[in-house]
């Protein structure tokens, strides 16, 4: 997916929601819970109920690689579904993946040829090694942690005058283009987009925070949203777990739309 393609469904959704397909096997419905496929059910009934309110979807890679070989099998399988039947919804591998070239290499490969996730996010910790093969990638995007959202955060990225966080996202910038790099950038910080801003004015920022974790859309909209949106705020937990039983799936709609509802008037504010 190109830039303009995301720019383009997000105006036409009126939304910048990215769903977390986070699906933690202790939270799910109790009637799925014991089934062989119970995260595939899962997961599909998500999608299928979100699908007319975001623009995207994140996998986070580890709740599928805990559960092995059956767990790559369905992350496969959901990136497939969603290609497959909402062709036009941006798919993160929220892999969080950063080592030297070859490797890096490697890791591109597996997400963007072998999974057809149309991005990844990535730690840049090594430097450019870590990131610049996977900026090799036609029409697929590297989101580099920015600034997080974890508390944690504090031990690192804030620390130095300026910011660790924004000397990474000076020095990353210029290894790519809003055409092919996104940023990190967590709501529970959201007041500081707004230095964000200055450095990265243009490229896409993929939100964490809102929802369970507390983050305001107001503030994250007030402070990082730019001609084209700009954004994409994820929401998991308070939308894959908002109910527990049998209608799972039309709780998660139901918030999933209430998001979207804040997101339209945002947009044409």
């Amino acid at each position: 997916m190109t830039y303009s393609q995301l720019v383009a469904f997000i105006k036409e959704q009126q939304s910048f929601l990215c769903v977390g397909l986070d699906p933690d096997i202790t939270k799910l419905p109790k009637h799925l819970q014991g089934e062989k496929d119970a995260v595939w059910q899962f997961n599909k009934a998500i999608i299928d109920a979100t699908a007319p309110y975001c623009v995207a979807y994140k996998p986070n890679t580890a709740f599928y690689e805990a559960l092995g070989i059956q767990g790559w099998t369905v992350l496969f399988e959901t990136i497939s579904y969603i290609k497959k039947s909402y062709p036009k919804h941006f798919i993160i591998a929220d892999a969080k993946r950063g080592d030297i070239g070859n490797t890096s290499s490697m890791y591109a490969q597996a997400f963007f040829n072998q999974m057809g996730a149309d991005a990844i996010t990535v730690a840049p910790y090594m430097g450019s090694d870590s990131v610049k093969p996977f900026l090799e990638f036609k029409d697929k995007f590297t989101i580099v942690l920015g600034l997080t959202s974890n508390k944690g955060a504090d031990d690192f990225q804030l620390q130095g005058s300026p910011n660790l966080y924004s000397k990474v996202l000076e020095q990353v910038s210029l290894w790519g283009t809003k055409e092919n790099l996104m940023f990190v950038a967590g709501a529970t910080q959201a007041v500081m987009l707004k230095e964000i801003r200055k450095i990265i004015p243009s490229h896409f920022l993929l939100v964490p925070g809102v929802g369970a974790q507390g983050g305001s859309l107001q503030e994250v909209a007030r402070y990082g949203m730019t001609a084209d949106v700009g954004l994409l705020v994820n929401a998991s937990r308070s939308i894959l777990y908002a109910h527990n039983g049998n209608n799972f799936f039309k709780a998660a709609a139901a918030e999933a739309q209430k998001l979207q509802s804040e997101m339209a008037l945002l947009i044409k504010a």
